[in-house]
């Protein structure tokens, strides 16, 4: 989990200098590419250093207010995840199928205000969210078989009513996450509709080139969130549940830099490029 944690951080650091370095990334995708990996780095720190604790002593400690801290930054972070893969799937769609008036419409002023909106509604959603689970009555056993504090585990200690806040999980669940798939699912079936539309088939996969790495990301990390947020719960077992937790709060943060840099030929020829750079500087001095 060390191993896995490093790597992580490594690699989307990585992805963020790099884009930041190179001039040739400096375009609305890969700026919203460096807002993904920052939020999978603050994802992985939230997660991955308590796990560490927690398998290394076989248990860990951790006080009310302490709980609600590590739960309300990763609601966060996968609430934010899940906005940044939709504002990147928009990015695309406006490339691909609008591809004349893409740069007056994805400019440095959309990618601004997108970001600021993002993390706003985030915060607020959430905010309100973690509000109403602290005003739950936690009266019976303490112990929360998990290694982290999730939604379903704490529920599980209450010894209120959660009715009306299932409601409310679920109208949440339908704004930061149905929806943004739902328009996802949407922009990429306009957009292979119009690579379909194109005759040759080396344009085609040209232009589908441009939209892979997001698209397989986005099957990766919906795919293990709906397993565990969208699927019926009751009906899974422990090991299962833990096993889609511990895929998506540590394997995708992880899958995400490697998954660009193998499949993004412009990525990976600005890291090459920056490399040598850095070495010709060194030799220098």
């Amino acid at each position: 989990m060390l191993l896995i944690y490093c790597v992580t951080i490594c690699g989307n650091l990585l992805i963020i200098l790099v884009v930041s370095y190179s001039r040739s990334l400096h375009s609305p995708m890969y700026f919203f590419l460096t807002q993904l990996s920052f939020t999978d780095i603050l994802l992985s720190t939230i997660i991955v250093p308590n796990m560490l604790h927690v398998v290394l002593y076989e248990g860990s400690y951790v006080s009310f207010i302490g709980c609600f801290i590590q739960f309300y930054c990763f609601l966060a972070t996968e609430s934010l995840e899940c906005l940044i893969l939709t504002v990147m799937s928009y990015d695309r769609y406006q490339a691909i199928c609008n591809p004349l008036q893409y740069t007056s419409i994805i400019n440095f002023t959309f990618c601004a205000k997108t970001i600021f909106l993002t993390w706003s509604l985030t915060l607020l959603v959430i905010s309100v969210k973690i509000t109403n689970v602290s005003l739950l009555q936690f009266c019976g056993p303490n112990v929360i078989h998990h290694f982290f504090c999730d939604l379903f585990p704490l529920l599980q200690l209450s010894c209120s009513d959660t009715s009306v806040f299932q409601m409310q999980i679920t109208i949440i669940v339908i704004t930061l996450v149905i929806t943004p798939l739902i328009l996802i699912v949407t922009s990429y079936t306009c957009i292979i509709s119009s690579i379909l539309k194109i005759q040759s088939l080396t344009r085609r996969l040209k232009v589908f080139s441009t939209c892979s790495s997001h698209l397989t990301v986005v099957c990766i990390f919906y795919g293990t969130l709906c397993g565990i947020y969208i699927l019926p719960n009751k009906g899974q077992a422990f090991s299962m549940s833990t096993a889609f937790s511990l895929f998506y709060t540590v394997v995708t943060p992880l899958l995400n830099p490697i998954v660009y840099c193998l499949r993004n030929k412009e990525l990976n020829t600005a890291f090459k490029t920056t490399i040598q750079q850095l070495s010709i500087c060194t030799d220098y001095r």
